[in-house]
């Protein structure tokens, strides 16, 4: 192995916006975040859940219920017996 082709890795205080820090390893010489654990909606349980049944409804106004039932009398896919 050549030396000296690696970066150092040290240790390194990660700072959110929210005031949050924690350590890890890093080659970066600091690390500044966003969103962390501490303040992210999934982790503090502050999630708001999208209303997925109305997505479900908009598809089924749209389509009437009629995009997935097959044609009356159309003859079945040929299969493996």
């Amino acid at each position: 192995m050549k030396p000296k082709i690696h970066p150092e890795y040290h240790q390194v205080e990660v700072k959110c916006a929210c005031g949050n820090t924690f350590t890890t390893g890093s080659t970066n010489r600091e690390i500044k975040v966003d969103i962390c654990s501490a303040c992210h909606p999934f982790y503090t349980g502050k999630q708001k859940f999208v209303d997925a049944a109305g997505r479900v409804e908009r598809f089924q106004k749209k389509f009437g219920g009629q995009y997935f039932a097959g044609k009356k009398g159309a003859p079945a896919a040929p299969g493996k017996a």
